[in-house]
């Protein structure tokens, strides 16, 4: 905090007003609602949800109110907030492949069983502005589904499973709990559960870009996107009063199953391998990155290079969680005094030294050579309060 300065912690005070007044706006307009951001906003609300490791559609939309509709901030409001939080115990995995589903797509078979479902998607609009918004109206009523659709729909992956051709998908025996990263501090090695956990809230824009990379040759691999779900799953707790699992509520999920062709080895014949993505909400965008930048960080104990930076696990799991990276980077706005002085004084030291040895070395009679003024103007004024 900049406490510094005269009258600092006024200051601060002050600043809080004028953050809310910048957040409030034209106060002639109606105040935004957390019903509006939440139901009106869904793909911001579902990115805050998946990098706050939180799945609260209210407490999502209240964040962004907050910040402002800083994304990060709102992440890490809701971060904050869930540290607070009682925990009961942890919910059985998750069964995707009985989604509730409201989209299913493959680019990998044209025709798979169940069909491909578009659903929601901005992939075959035209990107142009739509005025019509601009005075608002309501969507025409969907057309009434001519077959509804089935209960759940077996996985694509599954049709190459079939044929030894996809590398399984079993939990292998003893295969130990994953850890918790909102609880536990990320170790090297780090599990590929582990590295699922950290990507499955990392950073949408990071994980885009290093999956973007993976395509441009920086990663060796030419992934096949063979399935992307959306839609509803239930949660459910094991209570061990009762001796079996209760449902407790249902969540919007984003999956994503990318393969990649592998060559194969003395050992392995040649298949495909899996990356995987699952996120909260529906964000497509950051399942794929997510599943990309997984395959990629596969790459050593597949046999392969790994001269890449996204097969390099600890810049990619280190470098993609965004509320460390921000509160980093913004921390340079702290005061650095003393650090800053400490450079300075250096600076002119070496300057000085140098100066004085070409005095030195010039020719006697140079009248080139002017002493060295104090740097006055660098030294540090007296500062009056600068914040309103």
């Amino acid at each position: 905090m900049y406490v510094a300065v005269k009258g600092g912690e006024r200051a601060i005070l002050n600043s809080y007003q004028m953050l809310d007044a910048y957040r409030r706006g034209d106060t002639a307009l109606p105040e935004l609602t957390l019903a509006q951001i939440r139901e009106q906003m869904p793909l911001a609300v579902s990115r805050v949800m998946a990098e706050g490791s939180l799945y609260d559609p209210h407490l999502a939309a209240l964040a962004l109110k907050q910040a402002a509709g800083d994304q990060i901030e709102a992440v890490f409001l809701l971060r904050a907030y869930r540290t607070t939080l009682a925990r009961f115990g942890y919910t059985v995995p998750v069964d995707t492949g009985a989604m509730r589903l409201q989209r299913r797509i493959s680019s990998t078979f044209k025709d798979v069983p169940g069909g491909q479902v578009l659903g929601p998607t901005y992939d075959y609009t035209q990107r142009l502005l739509d005025f019509s918004l601009e005075s608002g109206r309501d969507p025409a009523p969907l057309p009434p589904s001519a077959e509804p659709l089935p209960a759940s729909m077996p996985r694509v992956t599954g049709l190459l499973e079939a044929e030894q051709l996809v590398e399984a998908d079993e939990i292998p025996a003893g295969d130990p709990a994953p850890p918790d990263l909102t609880r536990e501090p990320l170790t090297f090695p780090a599990s590929r559960a582990a590295r699922l956990q950290n990507l499955a809230r990392a950073d949408e824009g990071f994980l885009l870009s290093m999956g973007y990379s993976t395509q441009r040759g920086y990663g060796n691999s030419h992934p096949f996107a063979a399935e992307i779900r959306f839609g509803s799953a239930e949660v459910e707790l094991f209570v061990e009063e009762l001796g079996f699992a209760v449902t407790i509520g249902e969540i919007e999920l984003t999956e994503c199953q990318m393969v990649s062709q592998f060559t194969g080895n003395a050992d392995e014949a040649p298949r495909f391998t899996r990356g995987y993505g699952l996120v909260f909400g529906y964000n497509e965008r950051k399942a794929m990155s997510m599943a990309l930048t997984d395959r990629a960080m596969r790459a050593a104990e597949l046999g392969e290079a790994g001269d890449a930076p996204a097969n390099d696990i600890e810049f990619m799991l280190y470098h993609s969680d965004n509320v460390e990276a921000s509160g980093f980077v913004q921390h340079l706005k702290l005061p650095h005094y003393v650090d800053f002085q400490a450079n300075l004084e250096l600076l002119r030291r070496l300057r000085g030294e140098q100066e004085g040895t070409n005095a030195a070395a010039a020719p006697a009679d140079s009248q080139s050579m002017q002493p060295m003024q104090p740097a006055s103007h660098l030294q540090p004024q007296p500062q009056e309060e600068t914040l309103a």
